[in-house]
């Protein structure tokens, strides 16, 4: 296999689309380093792993050899991101846009390299742009273009309202392309209309179109919604050890393969291996230490990692969870069950009364944490340990 394969092979590994396969083979195969992009709003002040799936592809592309250009959007988030919106997004506040910017240029070291990366901000350029460029940037798209964007054409057509400078968004990041003269440039599969836009202006402007990656969107912990903080299924790359490590402890069996993918920095070789392991038998819970102890080093130490992994284990009472506890599938018609009826159908209680019970007496535990809400749901598509006193054991799937 030669050099350019093997890059390919390594780009490949997780991507959705790759728009034009033949023209970043050409690109790779003049053995020059290319300019990678990759855009961020900061919208909120924290990353979380959802993030980082683009930002782990950066860093592929760093590994091998190219430039990586970290564009921080601090003029388009003043816009607001339109994107899978179903009503116009708030701008963020000039001040909300530095902080959150800062925030960013920290947490991105612990995966990207920072002597082979370039932090860019697009003010840089749309701030010098006059009023009279903005317009001729403008006549360079039709807004027939425009409402072929999936949620632009549902606002349209159900009467929803559409602002003029929500247009602007897909053709401002558009330009930041031929800005930053890209070669490659990453996305969320939410952003490929936009990541289209960038390739056509390239064009307009005489430069040669960028090829757009897309990357898939990561289920939170609920295993079925994308990882959002607005949804709290998220895990912060900021959190705490112990809180992130058990929080990749409760994820499903069959969404552990897909972080594995798409956050895991080992070999798919590895990971086939892992799955050879648990089909002849070797429990899902041991694999998934490795994935919550890979995670928690690369965003705080491989000290704190193990560390982590033993205070987990402590708190099933230094092993008393058992290997062969009951598994259980249970039906939430509604997207969600009560804890109530979790315990007593998984028959860790015999009725709804002494579940609520156990609560309140603080016997019960979800992952190996105490619960004291009596009114908590458990939300579909996500699978968790739940406990009472110390032998009454259940791996849940609510499904």
């Amino acid at each position: 296999m030669s050099g350019v394969e093997e890059a390919l092979q390594q780009i490949h590994r997780g991507a959705e689309e790759i728009l034009v396969e033949s023209e970043l083979k050409t690109k790779l195969e003049r053995g020059k380093p290319l300019r990678i992009k990759a855009g961020f709003d900061p919208t909120a002040p924290d990353l979380h792993l959802g993030h980082t799936v683009l930002i782990n592809k950066l860093r592929q592309f760093q590994d091998l050899g190219h430039e990586v250009m970290f564009l921080i959007g601090d003029f388009t988030g003043m816009i607001g991101d339109p994107t899978g919106k179903s009503a116009t997004r708030p701008p963020l506040t000039r001040d909300d846009v530095i902080e959150n910017a800062r925030t960013y240029e920290q947490q991105i070291f612990k995966i990207l390299e920072p002597e082979k990366t370039l932090v860019m901000f697009n003010s840089s350029w749309m701030g010098e742009m006059s009023a009279a460029d903005l317009i001729q940037l403008a006549a360079r798209h039709t807004v027939a273009r425009m409402l072929e964007r999936d949620d632009f054409h549902k606002r349209y057509t159900g009467g929803q309202p559409i602002a003029i400078h929500e247009f602007l968004y897909p053709l401002i990041q558009g330009y930041d392309s031929v800005a930053m003269k890209a070669d490659v440039e990453l996305g969320g599969t939410d952003q490929k209309f936009n990541l289209l836009v960038g390739r056509e202006l390239q064009k307009n402007f005489g430069q040669e179109p960028q090829v757009v990656l897309t990357m898939p969107l990561l289920e939170g912990l609920d295993g079925v919604q994308k990882m959002s903080k607005s949804l709290n299924n998220y895990i912060g790359i900021a959190d705490p050890a112990d809180d992130m490590f058990g929080k990749i402890m409760s994820i499903s069996d069959e969404l552990m393969w897909r972080y594995f993918e798409l956050l895991s920095f080992r070999p798919l070789s590895d990971i086939e291996l892992f799955k050879k392991d648990i089909a002849g038998g070797k429990n899902p819970r041991d694999i998934k230490f490795l994935l919550g102890e890979e995670i928690v080093a690369r965003f705080h130490s491989q000290a704190d990692a193990h560390k982590a992994r033993e205070n987990f284990i402590a708190r099933f009472q230094k092993g008393a969870m058992p290997d062969d506890m009951p598994e259980v599938e249970l039906q939430a018609p509604n997207g969600k069950l009560a804890i109530a009826n979790v315990l007593k159908d998984a028959g860790l209680t015999q009725t709804t009364s002494e579940a609520l019970r156990m609560i309140k007496q603080g016997a019960v535990r979800i992952d190996g944490e105490r619960v004291d809400d009596r009114g908590l749901e458990i939300t579909s598509g996500n699978s968790h340990v739940f406990q009472i006193g110390k032998r009454r054991f259940a791996r849940v799937g609510v499904k």
